[in-house]
């Protein structure tokens, strides 16, 4: 293989190389966002960070790493100059469309990777109408990359304590990919004034954030959390957590899911489907 493990970098032969060679083909999808993370910090934020996610785990997962979807369902920042984005509807459509195409093409395996939180919805509903579409063999699937971190990893990336958006852990981690796309001279610090008495406060969130709009009713700034102590080095030492965590529950995945699929389905739903 070539150094690059990027589907849109490399030729004809060298992916049709892979997929021969490849125990598990795999394709893994960044899902992204153009939308504004305060004015400290570039619009392509939540595509940069799958991005580079997906690129440095590719090696570990022996993966090609799909371009980003850019555009997601971010229609809560409706309003801010510049936001571009799509329906659940037709996100969910651009996944399922995706993944079907990449599994016709060779792919046994097709993952998202969100860096958007209300992808995610989108995504595992497209992910999901893939797999009722597609061969038994054929897995895809989605998730937002947080969702591989400990509670204590999550804890000081994203979190009430280190904040939801545009905060210290997204700024460092773009600083860690390009520190120009970063102005720090331009942070702000905002946060909703939430009831932290009842039982789940993160529960609160999709319904913050659910609606044309929505982010105008808990942010002035764009920002949810203090980002100005953020630094790349603080950004690397979180990739070094995420991708670690990433690439080890997509390779867990794969290790275990044919055992557990064929011990826990019963044999009359075989036969059915």
């Amino acid at each position: 293989m070539p150094d690059t493990h990027r589907l849109d970098e490399l030729r004809h032969p060298q992916v049709e190389s892979y997929l021969d060679r490849a125990e598990t083909p795999t394709a893994l999808i960044p899902v992204g966002t153009t939308e504004q993370h305060g004015e400290h910090l570039a619009m392509g934020t939540d595509a940069f960070i799958p991005t580079e996610i997906c690129e440095r785990i590719a090696e570990d997962v022996d993966a090609l790493v799909g371009p980003p979807i850019n555009y997601g369902a971010s229609d809560m920042h409706a309003g801010y100059a510049g936001i571009t984005y799509l329906t659940y509807r037709t996100l969910a459509t651009v996944v399922h469309d995706i993944a079907y195409s990449l599994a016709e093409a060779g792919f046994t395996d097709i993952v998202f990777l969100s860096g958007h939180l209300t992808n995610d919805w989108a995504a595992k509903v497209g992910a999901n109408q893939a797999s009722h579409d597609l061969p038994e063999e054929n897995y895809v699937y989605a998730f937002p990359y947080w969702d591989a971190l400990s509670g204590d990893d999550m804890e000081e990336y994203l979190s009430f304590d280190a904040g939801w958006h545009a905060n210290i852990g997204e700024t460092a981690a773009v600083m860690a990919i390009d520190e120009d796309l970063v102005d720090l001279e331009e942070t702000a610090f905002d946060a909703p004034d939430l009831p932290m008495d009842i039982e789940n406060p993160a529960a609160l969130l999709d319904h913050l954030l659910i609606g044309k709009g929505a982010y105008y009713r808990i942010s002035e700034t764009g920002v949810w959390g203090d980002p100005s102590d953020a630094t790349a080095e603080l950004g690397e030492e979180y990739f070094e957590t995420i991708t670690h965590a990433v690439a080890e529950l997509i390779n867990t995945f794969q290790d275990v899911r044919d055992e557990i699929y064929q011990r826990q389905r019963p044999d009359r739903a075989q036969e059915q489907w």
